[in-house]
């Protein structure tokens, strides 16, 4: 265990950003697998490489810790899908598989990010009150939420996709992309050998977007037969 007085060595406040890197990303493993009220900053720090004090020195309690946990896994995604969306050298129809691969991607690459986010679902369920995925949704993902939502209506207008409800659509979306991650511990038995292995994620990342655009696109799109 590094102390906190060594300054410039893993697990000091001398190397700031290596540290809380490392915090975080032990934090979302943690959280992941146990939820907040089960979590252990103890089992957290250890796996960090750090002892309890630093961890306090970075982050105030455990519940700032999850909302910072919470935080990068969140802007994370959205930072990346932004970038999809902000292009204006796309037809919608591009646009739209060229997201949901950038989606998949991400999650792909970050399977504890939507358990994370189903369990602080629940908690806020239980709870009924404002929670920290809440608050995070509401500064964050509503204008990501607005674009595709604009997207869909300007596919819509254009005639490369069926007219749909955006809302609806959207929301069917973002399930299709997700819910094979959530639901890692049946594919085990469902398919054969390892969920997260390249070819398995491979052929599931080809159904996503042959699944997407087939319910989506229109008969005429030009877009049909283009699909990654």
């Amino acid at each position: 265990m590094h102390s906190i007085s060594k300054a410039g060595r893993t697990g000091s406040r001398g190397e700031p950003e290596k540290t809380r890197a490392a915090i975080l990303k032990a934090a979302l493993l943690e959280f992941s697998n146990e939820g907040v009220a089960g979590a252990r900053t103890d089992e957290i720090a250890r796996t960090a490489g750090v002892n309890k004090a630093l961890l306090y020195y970075y982050f105030k309690d455990k519940e700032g810790l999850y909302s910072a946990v919470l935080e990068q896994v969140f802007t994370g995604l959205l930072s990346l899908t932004k970038e999809v969306l902000d292009r204006d050298d796309l037809a919608p129809a591009e646009k739209l598989i060229l997201y949901v691969e950038t989606h998949f991607n991400y999650i792909a690459h970050s399977p504890m990010f939507p358990r994370l986010m189903q369990r602080e679902f629940m908690r806020a369920a239980d709870r009924n009150e404002i929670s920290e995925v809440n608050r995070i949704v509401e500064h964050y993902a509503r204008p990501f939420y607005e674009k595709m939502m604009g997207l869909i209506a300007e596919g819509i207008r254009t005639g490369d996709f069926r007219k749909v409800d955006p809302a609806q659509t959207v929301t069917s979306i973002f399930g299709t992309i997700i819910f094979y991650f959530i639901s890692i511990p049946s594919q085990r038995f469902t398919g054969a050998g390892d969920p997260f292995s390249a070819e398995r994620i491979a052929a599931r990342r080809a159904a996503v977007l042959d699944f997407i655009s087939a319910g989506i696109f229109a008969p005429s799109s030009s877009h049909r037969g283009k699909r990654r």
